[in-house]
């Protein structure tokens, strides 16, 4: 049996490891999404071990509206690319 190395395995494999053009867009796309949720859980994760104060509670309240308004804005973008049904 032939001994391959991480590194040789991975090179054979080298061009399918990029991500595409479209799957970069796609990311690109969802990145405000991806901010808002990390914001989200930072706030959540600040009050973990304490309990939450009032600016506590505004700082998660602001974090998971800005959340609720990027996946809005994702779902309009993608209802804008997609065809109608039976058009």
């Amino acid at each position: 049996m032939d001994d391959i190395t991480v590194a040789e395995a991975l090179t054979a494999f080298a061009p399918w490891l990029e991500p595409t053009d479209a799957e970069l867009d796609a990311i690109n796309a969802e990145m405000p999404l991806i901010t808002a949720e990390g914001d989200l859980l930072e706030a959540r994760i600040a009050t973990l071990d304490r309990t939450p104060s009032e600016l506590d509670a505004r700082r998660i309240r602001r974090a998971r509206r800005r959340v609720l308004a990027a996946r809005r804005e994702l779902a309009n973008l993608a209802a804008a690319v997609v065809p109608e049904v039976g058009a």
